[in-house]
């Protein structure tokens, strides 16, 4: 069975932990045998942009100290395999430039969406 995960809303619980759930669980299942690829779009898209840095990031006087490195699990993720797909469309609203992601992404626009659903047994959007 082949799984899409989709991943739509941006930052879901790296304030508590150190990664996203959804790309945290891509990584767990891809190590368990999965097949899975990844498709960010909307806010989610903000994942693949190189550089980001919360490392100063405090609450009152709780500093989160591992603060979420997304792109980096993400290159992680496509190193074991995993297929990450980013909505050119919601890059282009957000005013990303394709220079400044990681490199290895697959780029798709809105056009192209039920074809490469059509790839997968199951998709889960998150």
């Amino acid at each position: 069975m082949k799984v899409l995960n989709v991943i739509a809303t941006a930052y879901r619980a790296t304030l508590e932990e150190q990664d996203d759930t959804v790309v945290w669980l891509s990584h767990a299942m891809k190590g368990a045998g999965a097949d899975l690829d990844v498709l960010l779009r909307g806010s989610a898209v903000n994942y693949a942009v190189k550089g980001q840095d919360a490392a100063g990031l405090r609450f009152g006087d709780e500093p989160q100290t591992q603060p979420p490195q997304l792109a980096g699990d993400l290159s992680s993720l496509m190193e074991k395999g995993v297929t990450v797909y980013v909505m050119d469309d919601d890059l282009q609203a957000r005013g990303i430039q394709r220079d400044e992601l990681i490199s290895g992404l697959e780029h798709i626009s809105r056009d192209d969406v039920v074809g490469v659903l059509d790839r997968y047994d199951q998709v889960w959007h998150w």
